[in-house]
């Protein structure tokens, strides 16, 4: 029987006043935890800006694309197999072919479907290449959507409510970050002045208030290596590690022009479990008090005491640790950290493959 595989990532990085993920109201997003205020990010925000960096790392063609237009871009892939095809019988193929996936255009008539899709650019050449053989089984079609998923549809998931056999189970979770500490909003006052007003007017022509905290947040994601390399296979480690680059270097960009508020992670701990993913925000559930030394090193302190009584009163130590931030003996730099994950993961797999 294979073993589980989960990739724990635990980050402590500091955030200068900032609001990079906004509620309904323009108010950075807040929590209660441990009786008090924390500052929030949501995990759909930093997820977005992973799937950016996606591009970067695993190029376009290999990440998917969420979208109405659905339509178009089948039509896109019947043009490419078959250039001689008149435009409008590429529409025809294409209208044809979502006919046969069960996917419904919108009423509008604007050529949208009624509901968002996610699906890979392979998936949109398979299902082109299957209305062009003129292959009408809808099950062939559910297999094309099936098979070869983009990275971050088998890391992210997929839900397809009119046909829930098109779901893809997600092999990776991300939590919200949380600021260690508690938190209190604050509002900048500012000003606009209008540059070619008339000499008597000294007053401004726009006034406005922006809503902004500053935090040390804790972020943890973990991923399903086996679950992932179902979807993947031998490109499994790869992924990890761009999972990992992704997770670890991006920052929602909210108010960035406004705050300037990019930073670095200050403490980041990699582990590879054999059991189950462990969440480590218990480290944080009395929150940390500010000192002459700030909340970075308190925090930093807090995590490791945490995990320590952790792994010796009920879940088992890792098989991998990896990191670099005070308290460890044996630092890394980040890239030494990706290269040593991408290597035990494609060892690991390679362990079950014998076995």
């Amino acid at each position: 029987m294979k073993k589980n595989l989960y990739l724990d990532i635990h980050v402590i990085q500091t955030v200068p006043p900032s609001c990079i993920n906004r509620d309904d109201m323009g108010s950075p997003k807040t929590a209660v935890y441990g009786g008090v205020v924390r500052a929030r990010v949501s995990s759909q925000a930093w997820k977005h800006e992973m799937r950016k960096m996606f591009k970067e790392i695993f190029g376009e063609e290999n990440v998917g694309f969420r979208t109405k237009k659905v339509l178009q871009k089948i039509t896109e892939k019947i043009k490419e197999l078959d250039p001689s095809l008149s435009e409008e019988m590429c529409i025809k193929k294409a209208e044809k072919a979502l006919k046969n996936m069960g996917i419904s255009l919108s009423k509008k008539n604007d050529n949208k479907t009624e509901v968002l899709m996610f699906f890979s650019d392979a998936q949109a050449r398979d299902v082109a290449r299957l209305v062009m053989d003129g292959n009408e089984d809808k099950k062939e079609y559910q297999i094309a959507l099936k098979e070869n998923p983009a990275v971050d549809i088998a890391l992210f998931g997929r839900m397809v409510a009119s046909d829930p056999s098109l779901n893809f189970d997600a092999a990776a979770q991300v939590a919200h970050a949380i600021s260690t500490h508690k938190v209190q909003n604050e509002y900048d006052y500012f000003t606009a002045v209008d540059d070619i007003s008339e000499e008597d007017n000294s007053g401004a022509g726009h006034l406005g208030t922006v809503e902004y905290n500053s935090s040390t947040l804790y972020r943890y994601a973990t991923v399903n290596v086996r679950e992932l390399a179902k979807g993947l296979g031998n490109f499994t480690s790869d992924a990890v590690k761009g999972f990992l680059e992704a997770f670890v270097q991006t920052m929602p960009t909210g108010k960035q022009n406004t705050f300037a508020n990019r930073t670095c992670p200050d403490f980041v701990y990699v582990a590879l479990r054999t059991d189950q993913p462990v969440n480590l925000c218990g480290a944080f559930e009395k929150p940390v008090i500010s000192k002459e030394d700030g909340y970075l090193e308190a925090s930093e302190k807090a995590f490791l005491s945490y995990a320590a009584k952790l792994y010796e009163n009920y879940a088992s130590e890792p098989q991998n640790i990896w990191g670099f931030g005070d308290g460890f003996t044996d630092k890394m730099s980040f890239p030494q950290i990706l290269e040593a994950v991408q290597l035990a993961v494609k060892e690991k797999l390679s362990e079950s493959e014998v076995e």
